[in-house]
């Protein structure tokens, strides 16, 4: 039995692969494939592995029978689905594999924010500190977090587990009705706790109700030293409507993981706004869910998933 995988690079080089490579006869592994290589590269192929390499119906077709298509990500958006349906293809993903990595990250962010660590980093290297009057410097406030407020969108295991570090700092944490299903969700809307809000972390799904959850019109709700998280999906908030509230001195700090196009080959204001320097803003390139141990948890959970497979053959 053949099995490929087509974006190895995805997960590191430091990762161990031998629990896939136990469980098939024949096993490739392609570092990364562009569009035109996909449907070589799978063809006889009965699984097939994939993070973010688009798997279209011409690519099935090629494909050995039965097929599985084991997914090491949580989206399955590069996968034909209806293709699938029609080849008899079963599609198989991976979920809290980074719950531990990205409630850090998360944290990390809100610490730095909090502690204003960019403009004090920027102070540093322009060497103020050496020319301060007296033995600190006290030009940004620092948030204590103890005795603060977080609010967290998506109460699912990752904004449960922040909500846990939250915690443990001595923040309160509410976590907001489910975007667009407010009326049969009886926590309390987010437009109705964003103006007590001194901590916003997103940790929701996208979708067409969640799409700029944050834009102007609930910024503007919001305390203006308010800090805001988002290591869930780029498009969860209007970046250009955050990014003036931020130059404005409408919100305190914004930290983001994640971008709506990734990579950003274009560029992207958020990434020219660290750039300059000039506000407390961190950005970082999707790695909030990267430590080894979420990356190795991956390569364990795809076993799984293929191992219920093939016992389905038995």
């Amino acid at each position: 039995m053949k099995a490929v995988m087509l974006d190895s690079d995805t997960l590191g080089s430091d990762i161990d692969l031998q629990p896939l490579q136990a469980l098939v006869d024949e096993f490739e592994v392609w570092p990364l494939t562009r569009p035109e290589e996909v449907v070589e590269r799978v063809r006889g192929a009965r699984i097939v592995i994939t993070n973010k390499v688009v798997i279209d119906d011409d690519a099935m077709v090629a494909l050995a029978s039965p097929a599985l298509i084991a997914v090491t990500a949580t989206g399955t958006n590069n996968i034909d689905h209806d293709a699938a349906r029609r080849r008899d293809v079963q599609i198989a993903n991976v979920t809290a594999y980074g719950t531990a990595s990205v409630a850090q990250h998360t944290m990390m962010m809100v610490l730095a924010l909090a502690t204003r660590l960019p403009l004090y980093q920027r102070d540093i290297a322009d060497h103020r500190w050496e020319h301060s009057p007296f033995f600190c410097l006290l030009d940004h406030p620092v948030m204590q977090l103890a005795g603060k407020r977080m609010v967290i969108v998506g109460s699912g295991e990752l904004g449960r587990a922040v909500a846990e570090l939250a915690r443990a700092f001595g923040m309160r944490v509410d976590f907001s009705a489910r975007p667009g299903s407010e009326a049969q969700d009886e926590r309390p809307a987010l437009a109705e706790l964003l103006p007590q809000a001194d901590v916003v972390s997103l940790h929701c799904p996208l979708t067409e109700q969640s799409r700029h959850l944050l834009d102007a019109e609930r910024l503007a709700l919001m305390k203006s030293d308010a800090l805001l998280i988002n290591c869930g999906r780029g498009a969860l908030i209007d970046e250009q409507a955050v990014l003036d509230a931020l130059r404005q001195g409408h919100l305190g700090g914004l930290g983001v993981d994640v971008l709506p196009t990734e990579p950003p080959r274009d560029g992207h204001v958020l990434i020219d706004a660290v750039a300059a320097g000039d506000h407390n803003l961190i950005v970082t390139p999707h790695s909030a869910w990267a430590s080894p141990e979420a990356r190795q948890k991956v390569v364990e959970l795809t076993a799984d998933n293929i191992r219920r497979f093939l016992q389905g053959d038995d």
